[in-house]
């Protein structure tokens, strides 16, 4: 539903019909204000066009009843034909850019392989054709294009951020669960999520542009199994803790979560696979105190991320433990993923970079 009230099309569909049920279904129609709405003095407010294809209508009277003799079977008619805009306009949102991949949101050049026992993804060169610049090249570079709330903005997230805790997400079909995870490790300061699909990749795609925009900041990763995901995180130094509900399973008040650890949350109706559930290295929960025995996967995802901001707050005394040079690296990641036009300002910075050592 939230996907639904994120894509506004105006064309009727992005009206708000609601419905009064006293002897008829009349609808009233309400403008909601949105940036794709302009304002001309003494003319109102005017439609803008909008990429989108809309579904077209001869008159309003054409797309809905105004009056009819059967109220029911038109309420349901009415309220079938929104879900069904609603639908479509989802299916249209998951299907642009379908064929980018989520790395590509990432601009600084990636490692393959762990330095040490500590995570940090990113190398300190950001490539541009066949030069490449540090990161202090780009902040330089993209620094006069981006406003001072911005950069305050971009300082306090980065100092909040961290690899040492990541998300695993295993086999999630709805939407809102997915988007609701990756605003959560967003808002909460974790950089890593990891999404492993049960049936294709493809599919993770689609979801991840229903996610408001969080993904933007986040450092997505796509995996086919859990097996060939597990692998990696332990190749990088994490132990792997499952979401379980049984004799085995501890307390994730009774971890410490300064030790770096994958934590994998399942499917909204199966839980975690069982391949998952044998290749992890140890099972957790949530203590429950009333009668059901599980929370909503997003509410779970939400509780154990922000238990684990606490504790590690209250052993470390910061829940953000990125060293200097990485915090420089982020942030120079952040400026780069800021807008098309920073990567291009680092660009042309690139190409004058070449010139100038050509002069010398």
């Amino acid at each position: 539903m939230s996907g639904c009230k994120f894509l506004l099309r105006y064309s009727l569909s992005c009206l708000d019909f609601s419905t009064t049920r006293i002897k008829t279904c009349t609808p009233s129609l309400h403008f909601h204000h949105h940036r794709l709405l302009s304002h001309s003095p003494g003319l109102g407010f005017k439609l803008k066009t909008y990429r989108h294809s809309s579904r077209s209508y001869g008159s309003i009277q054409a797309s809905v009843s105004i009056e009819t003799t059967d109220d029911t079977s038109t309420c349901a008619d009415e309220e079938e034909e929104e879900q069904q805009i609603k639908l479509i306009t989802v299916r249209d949102l998951m299907r642009r850019n379908i064929n980018d991949d989520v790395t590509s949101l990432m601009k600084m050049e990636r490692r393959t392989e762990p330095q040490s026992n500590r995570w940090f993804p990113y190398l300190d060169k950001f490539k541009s054709g066949t030069t490449f610049l540090s990161s202090q090249e780009v902040l330089e570079a993209v620094d006069p294009s981006l406003m001072e709330l911005r950069k305050d903005r971009f300082i306090n997230v980065v100092n909040n951020r961290t690899y040492s805790v990541c998300m695993v997400v295993e086999g999630l079909s709805d939407p809102g669960n997915v988007s609701a995870v990756f605003r959560s490790a967003d808002a909460l300061g974790f950089q890593s999520v990891h999404v492993v699909s049960l049936d294709s990749r493809k599919r993770y795609r689609e979801h991840r542009h229903i996610s408001m925009g969080a993904e933007k900041w986040l450092d997505i990763e796509l995996w086919d199994s859990a097996e060939e995901c597990f692998q990696v995180l332990r190749s990088r130094g994490y132990r792997i803790a499952t979401t379980h509900v049984g004799i085995e399973a501890v307390s994730i008040y009774d971890m410490d979560w300064t030790c770096p650890t994958a934590i994998v949350v399942g499917n909204e109706g199966r839980g975690i696979s069982e391949e998952a559930l044998k290749l992890s290295d140890m099972h957790c929960s949530i203590p429950m105190k009333g009668m059901v025995d599980s929370f909503n996967v997003s509410v779970a995802s939400g509780i154990l991320m922000h238990h684990a901001v606490c504790d590690r707050t209250s052993r470390l005394g910061s829940h953000g433990d990125l060293t200097l040079e990485e915090k420089q690296i982020l942030l120079a990641e952040f400026s780069l993923r800021h807008s098309r036009s920073s990567v291009s300002i680092a660009h042309e910075y690139a190409k004058r970079k070449v010139v100038n050592i050509s002069k010398l």
